[in-house]
């Protein structure tokens, strides 16, 4: 029998047609079932604010472009500023300290039992799910023996044991269909704990990248799934473009030009596009020093810039890649004449990174040596983008990347915390195709907002557990084209680094030891310029209060507190 569309398949199931060529599939309520929409989440891995074109950006993503022409993208969208947060508080629709997450897997936490995952609770509902790419929720267990564990992150030794506790994977928390790395920091080449639903993946293709493997998957399942009468929600996570900054020759030589004057001159012009595009009105928008934490560009040597120069066109290359597997994506979904009634939201779990990773020695989880044996370099690397090559972005194309914030990944300032946000959904939206909207939105949307369009309900208990409130909000409104009751309060903590967002307001200090608190107004000063806490002094003590008892209640009682 031909390959069928999901549509043909439902037009040919209602009438009988199929049941002897596809036996024992479940009968859902058929109006019921197209009503539905097919949602697919796409969570980039440290993507600045403004990379993708449609964010203002010279990064090639016309397939980002083609989801903003066609879509609805968010101006005030936020995250946690931190990968595993940020993950937690997506997939349960919670604040990250309630379910487990309030810092790194790597310091031996995994998500709890206090939360369902969106696919969790969607497959009660009636979808399949399925997850692709970094899932980074499970406790790391380490060897004891330092030795031994590096070359277990080499590829060079195998302990016989899980990366992780194995209850903790994706398979155990909703997935029916799961490929992807356990642990967070990957070689796009060749990845540390890469598991195929529970088994450990022991090799890859000498031309493997991570990158297109997360799409290939995501669009072989797709074609599955267009053969099916369910719904699907599907998870694509990818890990670009987080460090190690790891791309393919051809895709960098596109953009061995394109940041060779510098990070000064890119914010600017993302700045000039970005009011272009409609998000912010130039005499309104204070616009940051590039240099919170990085070298001024003038003062670095012909050879500091041509590496730097490199640096970006690698994170460029990166992004693009990831972009081309976002086409993939969408065109299976045309294919199958899935595009209409699916619903993408893609994002990212924070802003740029300003990390510069160093080799620490045997430890938890940087590998000194490729698989078969040539040395990884951290330092005294001319071009990015080899798997024997360990860089990362850096402060100053991180604070650019993130134009026209402050700060960066792990900072509770916007530039840390604030995320590009992009809905496509042609039978869905009742919004102008192309529109921005202003109306705040936060991960934690995510999951309501699933159960919403799918018609499932949040539950007290799950498997015998007794599951935390929801502290998220429905997004459908915004999609209809409504205003909706948004947060009267938006909290935020990470390692020390804190926020609270309040209306027009916002408190926020560094995660440095003892820094103050700082008192911005985000209508007048969107990009944190201006501490006006001098002046505001009762304003000031009143949301330092409430950020206290959130922290308290969060259990977060203490020096971080």
């Amino acid at each position: 029998m031909p390959k069928l569309t999901r549509r043909q398949f439902l037009q040919l199931s209602t009438a009988g047609a199929v049941g002897a060529t596809l036996p024992n599939l479940g009968r859902l309520n058929h109006n019921k079932d197209q009503e539905r929409p097919n949602i697919i989440v796409i969570l980039a891995d440290d993507t600045g604010f403004s990379d993708a074109g449609c964010y203002g950006g010279e990064i090639q993503t016309p397939n980002l472009d083609r989801m903003a022409e066609g879509g609805l993208r968010f101006s005030d969208f936020h995250n946690t500023a931190r990968c595993c947060p940020t993950r937690a508080s997506l997939l349960t629709g919670q604040y990250q300290h309630k379910v487990g997450m309030p810092r790194m897997a790597n310091n031996g936490s995994s998500l709890n039992r206090n939360g369902v995952t969106i696919a969790e609770a969607l497959k009660e509902a009636g979808y399949k799910t399925s997850m692709y790419g970094k899932w980074h929720l499970s406790g790391y267990q380490p060897l004891d023996d330092k030795q031994k564990q590096l070359a277990w992150l080499n590829h060079q030794y195998d302990p016989g044991r899980p990366f992780s506790p194995r209850v903790t994977y994706p398979a155990k928390r909703g997935f029916d269909d799961f490929y992807g790395v356990i642990w967070g920091v990957v070689d796009h080449y060749d990845p540390f704990s890469l598991v195929d639903g529970m088994e450990p993946v022991d090799e890859v293709p000498d031309d493997y990248h991570i990158t297109d493997a997360i799409t290939n998957r995501s669009v072989q399942k797709i074609d599955d799934y267009s053969q099916q009468e369910d719904p699907f929600f599907m998870y694509v996570s990818y890990t670009a473009p987080h460090w190690p900054l790891h791309a393919r020759k051809d895709d960098i030589a596109k953009y061995k030009h394109t940041f060779k004057e510098g990070w000064n001159v890119m914010r600017s012009q993302r700045f000039k596009r970005l009011v272009e595009l409609g998000f912010y009105d130039k005499a309104s928008v204070n616009l940051p020093n590039v240099q919170d934490g990085g070298n001024p560009w003038e003062k670095l040597s012909a050879q500091e810039k041509e590496f730097e120069a490199n640096k970006m066109a690698t994170h460029a290359a990166m992004v693009d890649q990831m972009d081309r597997g976002i086409g993939k994506i969408m065109n299976t979904l045309e294919e199958n004449d899935q595009l209409d009634n699916t619903l993408i939201l893609f994002l990212s779990d924070n802003g740029a990174s300003p990390e510069l990773p160093k080799n620490w020695g045997p430890g938890l989880d940087r590998p000194s040596e490729t698989r078969d044996g040539r040395k990884i370099r951290y330092s005294g690397v001319k071009q990015p983008g080899p798997e024997t090559t360990y860089v990362g972005l850096g402060p100053g194309w991180a604070s650019a990347s993130n134009t026209p914030f402050r700060y960066w990944k792990a900072e509770s300032y916007e530039g840390g915390a604030h995320t590009p946000c992009i809905a496509h959904w042609p039978a869905g939206l009742k919004t102008k195709p192309g529109a921005i909207t202003n109306q705040r939105g936060h991960v934690m949307d995510i999951l309501p907002t699933c159960l919403d369009l799918a018609g499932a309900e949040y539950p007290d208990k799950y498997k015998g557990h007794d599951i935390s409130s929801a502290d998220g909000h429905s997004l459908a409104p915004i999609f209809e084209g409504r205003q909706r009751e948004g947060y009267d309060q938006l909290f935020f903590e990470h390692e020390g680094g804190k926020a609270l967002i309040d209306g027009k307001w916002k408190i926020v200090a560094l995660r440095k030891k003892n820094a103050p608190w700082r008192l911005y107004n985000l209508e007048d000063d969107p990009t944190e310029t201006v501490d006006i806490s001098d002046t505001n002094a009762q304003k000031l003590k009143s949301m330092t209060q409430d950020w206290a008892d959130w922290a308290k209640d969060m259990g977060l009682e203490g020096p971080e507190a």
